[in-house]
Parts: C-alpha cells; sequence; structure tokens
C-alpha cells in the first residue's frame, strides 16, 4: 500500500492589487521573496477581473492594495483577490491595506449617516479576509469593527526617529493640529524625551468636508521648533492653518509630519507656498513625480509592514513592533 505524506510546511504568498504595485515590490525585496503573478483587467464597463496565475492552496496569503484614487475601484480590486483567493483554498488570507479607506467614516455625526469604515470590514470578512494589517488607522477603534485580528501597525516611531534626528530636542514642541490627536502628540513627546506638546483649536462644520477654520494656540510654542503631527494629509488646509497659527504665536520654525499623503485637489500647492521648512510623510500612498517639492521627504513604509507580515507568517509578535505603543 503506497505512503501519503502530508505537507505541514507553510508558503507565504504576496499579493498586490494594481493600486501601488511600487510598494508591493518593496515589501516583497525586504521579505526577500517574488510576488504572486496576478492577471487583472476592466472590461468595458468597468468590471474588473482577476485570476492568479500559480497554485495558492493552502498558502498563507498576504493581499496588498493601496487604497489611493479611484479608491472604489481600489477597494472593490481588493475584494475580488480575497474572494479569488478563498475560491482557490488559501490556508489564510490577510489583507494589507496601509490607508485604511473611508476611515473618516467612523462614527454618525448626524442622523441619516453611515458608517462606512465599519461596512469596509464587513465587505472584507464576507469576501473571506481572516485578518486585516492596516497603518496608522484614523481612530483606533475601528479595530473593532472587524471580526478577526487587527495588526494596526504605526509610522510614528519612524517618523519621530527622523525629525528627532534633525531638530534641537531642548528647543522643540510637538503640535497637534486639533483636540483630537493631543495622545498621539504625547506619544510623539515620549519618544524624543519628554519635549512639551501644544494643540490647535479647531472647529469644523460637519456639514462642508475638508473644511475646517482654525483657532488660537494652545500652548506656548515662542522661540521653538514646532513639529505638527497628524494620520494624514488630505487638502492640507488644516495643516497649513495650522503652520500660519504658530508662526503668528511666535515659533521660530515648523515641521509637518503625517503618514497618510492623500494630496488632493490644492493640497500640493498649498504645501509648496507654506511657511513649513519641511513636510515628512510616508509612502503608504503613491506620490508621482509632479507632486514632489522641496522639502518634501518621503520615508518607506515597507520596511515596517514586510516585519509585520513576517512575524504573521511565523506566529511571532506583531506587537513588539510598536515599541511600547497602545
Amino acid at each position: 500500500m503506497g505512503e501519503i505524506r502530508l505537507s505541514s510546511e507553510k508558503r507565504l504568498r504576496l499579493f498586490t492589487g494594481r493600486g501601488y504595485p511600487e510598494l508591493a515590490d518593496d515589501v516583497a525585496a525586504e521579505l526577500g521573496i517574488q510576488l504572486t503573478p496576478t492577471s487583472a483587467y476592466d472590461f468595458a464597463n468597468g468590471e474588473i477581473f482577476v485570476r492568479f496565475e500559480e497554485s495558492v492552496r493552502g498558502c498563507d496569503a498576504f493581499v496588498l492594495q493601496c487604497h489611493t484614487a479611484p479608491v472604489n475601484k481600489q477597494i472593490m480590486e481588493q475584494l475580488i483577490m480575497v474572494d479569488a483567493l478563498k475560491r482557490a483554498s488559501a490556508k489564510r488570507i490577510t489583507v494589507v491595506a496601509p490607508f485604511y479607506g473611508y476611515a473618516r467614516q467612523d462614527k454618525k455625526h448626524r442622523g441619516r449617516e453611515p458608517i462606512s469604515a465599519r461596512l469596509m470590514a464587513d465587505l472584507f470578512k464576507t469576501a473571506g479576509a481572516d485578518r486585516l494589517m492596516v497603518v496608522d488607522l484614523h481612530t483606533s477603534q475601528i479595530q473593532g469593527f472587524f471580526d478577526g485580528p487587527v495588526d494596526h501597525l504605526f509610522a510614528l516611531p519612524m517618523l519621530a526617529n527622523y525629525v528627532g534626528s534633525k531638530v534641537d530636542r531642548s528647543r522643540l514642541t510637538i503640535v497637534s493640529p486639533d483636540s483630537g490627536r493631543v495622545r498621539v502628540a504625547e506619544r510623539w513627546s515620549d519618544l524624543l524625551g519628554g519635549c512639551p506638546i501644544a494643540f490647535i483649536h479647531k472647529t469644523r462644520d460637519p456639514r462642508i468636508p475638508n473644511e475646517s477654520i482654525t483657532g488660537r494656540v494652545v500652548g506656548d510654542v515662542q522661540g521653538q521648533t514646532c513639529v505638527v503631527i497628524d494620520d494624514m494629509i488630505d487638502t492640507a488646509g488644516t495643516i497649513t492653518k495650522a503652520v500660519d497659527a504658530l508662526f503668528e504665536a511666535g515659533a521660530k520654525d515648523v515641521i509637518v509630519a503625517a503618514t497618510h499623503a492623500v494630496l488632493s485637489g490644492p493640497a500640493i500647492d498649498r504645501l509648496k507656498s507654506s511657511k513649513a521648512s519641511e513636510v515628512v510623510i510616508t509612502n503608504t500612498l503613491p506620490i508621482s513625480e509632479d507632486q514632489k517639492f522641496d522639502g518634501l521627504t518621503v520615508l518607506s513604509i515597507a520596511p515596517l509592514i514586510a516585519r509585520a507580515i513576517r512575524e504573521v507568517f511565523e506566529d511571532g509578535s506583531v506587537t513588539s513592533l510598536f515599541d511600547g505603543l497602545s
């Protein structure tokens, strides 16, 4: 009677959609693996087709897609890829979304509004995702929207280490652009030796998207180098108004640091004309050549994502990547 041998060897497979393949290439290089060949194209009416060119049966699949514009297309493509992997008998499917689309719609401000961030989590679960991996969610509560493990990675240590290496920490103040980011400012302060923090008193009309009214600076920034921190820069209105407010309050210099460079509409022109000496971002979203300008620094998120993927694959501790952040 012939002997049947069962292979228990795990196989890591990395897949990417068409949203930002360059980041996936960087992550694959960090892992020392090749991306799994994938065919993807659009039908004439905009419907998306995806097929993997190699067997994925029994593999530990990581599906990386950046939710960049057009956001809905990238999300739909990732959902279809997850469904294809489930139907092809992948053992475990992890959705890797460095920038999680619809994260700002995490609660109802008024009646008859959706909670789209929750809907996103439900869609990924229904498609067949076992796990989510994201970077710097707009609010941490989104982790609870997904019925399964969520690896919430932080770019903060990387950003803080870069900024801390360039400035005089004795004259450094961390500034939150609104009261909601004060806790994040405190984390920056902890990593940079306990430097003081300040915040901008800001109001916003929920009926008008991408627009805020920047008020006074709360905290002493006279003669200080200020670092304005945020999770994302979209139209750059909030950030550039904060920069102006800080200089009016007597700041010596202002640096902007954020994880996600959405950079919609007038963002680049606003940042170029801003008085900020440097804008530091990561590449969780693609930065085109025409979006780059003097004073823009882009840090690679690929090493962090690769380390997290390796820890998940090897059943290690992703918490070890948080550097004590909670």
